[in-house]
């Protein structure tokens, strides 16, 4: 194997040469995805999100993920109306100072999902993660905006009314390295694969599939997602609404490193618990080494952010 590796140059398949898996702060814990019913009622909405991270806390997880766009409509209408101002914070945007009181109160990690964030004169679809000390350790603003015509299905333009993040984002918690995505960023797994060559332990998706992909590719991409990097993929999904003008899929969704289901729900409100064990990553990469494997002779994926930043 060592000489069939090393006539393969596997270290080479990825530039800069991927990151070990680094030892995560604690070894085993429960997440907890609050798959979360939205209104027209901004306060409500972040009333009920507060509530369910309790719930959530209360039953154990230390990491709360949180639905795509949870405070808002799923609307280019609603968009620029509920958009928020995070980085001025406080009441200009209500949505991440709940976040970040309830992440310090109860001493967890939360990804608090998505919102529309106003930044100047462009709208973003942002994703805030919030440590135990209750301050903002990442923004992962949507990369890939969701721009499809289904006819007779569905037709969406997000870039009607947001803007394309321009970052990858990946970042050090109490819980682990994890990599941020948002719903149709998911699709793309050039993004997760450099999450993995950055060390990530897990990568989280707050997203809102659709009734037409979602029973087709929502749990596919999941499981492909993470049998692929052999690490956990987290996601969470507004619950259904069938009279609201977009109507998500739900299913939110915890997938192992083997690609195994680990706990899921249907389309209803719900708040689901399950158990990320991080020894099981070096136990499946041991079995099935995939990283001493790569052809880094015929291919590579190149990180262009960390390849500048050296």
């Amino acid at each position: 194997m060592s000489s069939m590796a090393s006539s393969y140059k596997p270290e080479q398949a990825r530039v800069p040469s991927a990151l070990p898996l680094p030892s995560p702060p604690l070894t085993k814990f429960n997440i907890g995805l609050c798959q979360l019913s939205v209104t027209g009622d901004k306060k409500r909405n972040i009333s009920h999100a507060k509530n369910a991270i309790e719930e959530a806390a209360s039953k154990g997880a230390k990491l709360v993920l949180l639905p795509e766009i949870w405070n808002s409509p799923y609307s280019n209408d609603s968009f620029p109306v509920y958009a928020e101002d995070i980085d001025a914070g406080g009441d200009a945007s209500p949505s991440t100072a709940m976040l970040s009181e309830v992440s310090k109160r109860l001493k967890i990690t939360i990804i608090g999902g998505s919102i529309p964030e106003r930044f100047g004169d462009r709208l973003y679809n942002t994703c805030c993660v919030f440590g135990t000390d209750g301050e903002l350790k990442a923004k992962h603003r949507k990369i890939h905006l969701f721009d499809i015509d289904i006819p007779g299905k569905i037709t969406f333009m997000e870039s009607k009314t947001l803007t394309a993040g321009e970052t990858p984002t990946i970042v050090d918690t109490e819980v682990g390295r994890i990599g941020i995505g948002i719903c149709y960023d998911i699709r793309f797994q050039e993004l997760a694969m450099i999450y993995a060559a950055r060390g990530a332990h897990l990568l989280c998706y707050p997203g809102a599939f659709n009734m037409t992909t979602g029973p087709l590719h929502w749990e596919l991409l999941q499981r492909a997602r993470a049998t692929d990097n052999q690490l956990y993929v987290a996601t969470c999904s507004p619950a259904r609404d069938s009279g609201a003008g977009y109507t998500a899929w739900g299913h939110s969704t915890l997938v192992g490193p083997f690609g195994e289901v680990l706990a899921t729900t249907e389309h209803e409100e719900a708040i689901i618990i399950g158990e990320i064990d991080y020894s099981v990553l070096e136990q499946r990469r041991t079995s099935l080494p995939l990283n001493k494997q790569r052809r880094g002779d015929l291919y590579q994926l190149v990180d262009v952010q960390r390849l500048d930043s050296k």
